[in-house]
């Protein structure tokens, strides 16, 4: 799996309700999630962002609640993937859970700017800053974790799996 997209840059501690506000949670529907992403880091980042940009941040981004509606909000807003130099262990594992790609790497989180054009390699983790040719390596998604992204999430891959046995 390849990504590549425009950066939009956030700094460290992006809790949840910055990713998705407590006041958008009556609301379970993806598409709804979507319009709010991001919204109280940047009030504009729906409106900016392109389907397939991709979101860099500092340390322990998604830290807060525990609910799957921030990785719902930005897989569903068209993020592609996201870099951060850490995550909050309940995002980490929603995030997979929902199949957004979310890689850790601080270096890249590090260096990568605003605006800069970014490649990034599930397979190998490779990540290239495409503006300025800086490559960075991340961990790569263990073949299993790749097959839970591919499906679309946890769940569709069980569906699918159930399905192919039918």
């Amino acid at each position: 799996m390849l990504f590549e997209g425009r950066v939009f840059k956030f700094g460290d501690d992006i809790d949840t309700d910055a990713i998705i506000p407590a006041r958008h949670m009556n609301t379970s529907e993806p598409e709804e999630l979507a319009r709010h992403c991001m919204e109280d880091a940047d009030p504009e980042f729906v409106n900016k962002m392109e389907k397939g940009d991709i979101i860099v941040a500092g340390k322990n981004f998604g830290c807060g609640s525990s609910r799957e509606h921030a990785p719902i909000a930005i897989k569903y807003a068209g993020v592609s993937c996201v870099i951060a130099k850490s995550y909050a262990r309940i995002f980490y594992r929603n995030a997979i859970n929902i199949g957004l790609p979310i890689f850790e790497c601080p270096e890249a989180a590090e260096a990568i700017e605003e605006g800069n054009r970014v490649q990034v390699n599930a397979g190998t983790g490779v990540i290239t800053n495409v503006t300025t040719g800086e490559t960075y390596q991340a961990k790569a998604f263990p073949e299993f974790m790749q097959q839970l992204i591919e499906a679309g999430g946890l769940m569709a891959y069980v569906k699918e799996k159930v399905n192919s046995r039918g």
